[in-house]
């Protein structure tokens, strides 16, 4: 399958004047351009000048913000035996829910449920896996709808942060919690805060290339927006995602799925990078 981009080269300069508290004016007089050219730019005009220009004061990378604006880049499709991306429909958008497994013991664990865990659940008893746990990334609505029908009413324990408790799910401290062994697999989780007040990025272990299943925290070009705290939304992700091998498979909650190294290519909130 795939995916298009979640986000547009318009959005990313919504999500970082939103996130930074720049408004049109405000970067209109930083960037030396007319607050028509703002107007334009974030309704979804192209104009490699005008996004050039506003990049800097935004905290963006240039050449990144051009490329998404001309749909020059979408990351290689990703496939990794023992991971499989469900996406399913939630009003006007798309959300995915990930299942992992090991080959030998059959073992099985959920990260989040999508907007309806049929298909998951309908790929687990073809494959004749056993569902084990769920990990879910962060409690917005489209990530958990259906945990009821996936945890079979609790029968799977499913864990979430303390911060974003849930009804049917557990919860945990992560200075209480190292990680997770379970079938062949490890699961280590992370914090990765700011779009949500409790988001975890999951590092799993034990198939041919690592994951990152990241929730919100980042999606392939972009980012969720620091809906909670943008400064440490991009601080997390840079703390806890960025910092893995560049080969991790990056497993986001919108959008098609990336890698840590082509995330640091071509994502333009991380300059710092290119």
């Amino acid at each position: 399958m795939s995916l298009p981009l979640e986000d547009l080269f318009n959005d990313v300069i919504a999500k970082a004047m939103r996130g930074q508290g720049i408004s049109d004016d405000a970067l209109a007089t930083q960037s030396g351009l007319s607050v028509e050219d703002i107007a334009d730019a974030k309704a979804g005009k192209v104009d490699d000048r005008v996004l050039r220009k506003i990049a800097p004061h935004l905290h963006l990378d240039g050449l990144s913000l051009v490329a998404m604006a001309h749909a020059e880049w979408r990351p290689f499709l990703v496939k990794v035996p023992g991971l499989e991306q469900f996406t399913t429909t939630y009003h006007d958008m798309t959300v995915n829910s990930y299942l992992v497994w090991d080959a030998e013991t059959k073992n099985a664990i959920a990260f989040d449920t999508g907007a309806d865990a049929a298909p998951m659940i309908e790929f687990i008893e073809k494959k004749d896996l056993n569902l084990s746990l769920i990990f879910l990334t962060h409690t917005h609505t489209d990530h958990i709808l259906d945990l009821a029908k996936l945890s079979a009413a609790g029968a799977v324990t499913a864990f979430v942060h303390e911060q974003e408790s849930c009804p049917g799910a557990k919860t945990f401290k992560l200075s209480d919690t190292e990680s997770w062994e379970s079938g062949g697999l490890s699961i280590e989780p992370r914090s990765t805060w700011g779009h949500s007040k409790g988001g975890i990025t999951y590092l799993v272990k034990g198939l041919r290339r690592p994951l990152a299943i990241v929730g919100d925290a980042l999606f392939a070009s972009s980012m969720g927006g620091g809906m909670v705290s943008y400064p440490d939304a991009l601080a997390t992700n840079r703390k806890e995602i960025f910092s893995q091998p560049d080969k991790t498979v990056i497993c986001p909650g919108h959008g098609p799925m990336t890698t840590v190294g082509e995330e640091k290519e071509h994502n333009p909130f991380y300059p710092e990078f290119k």
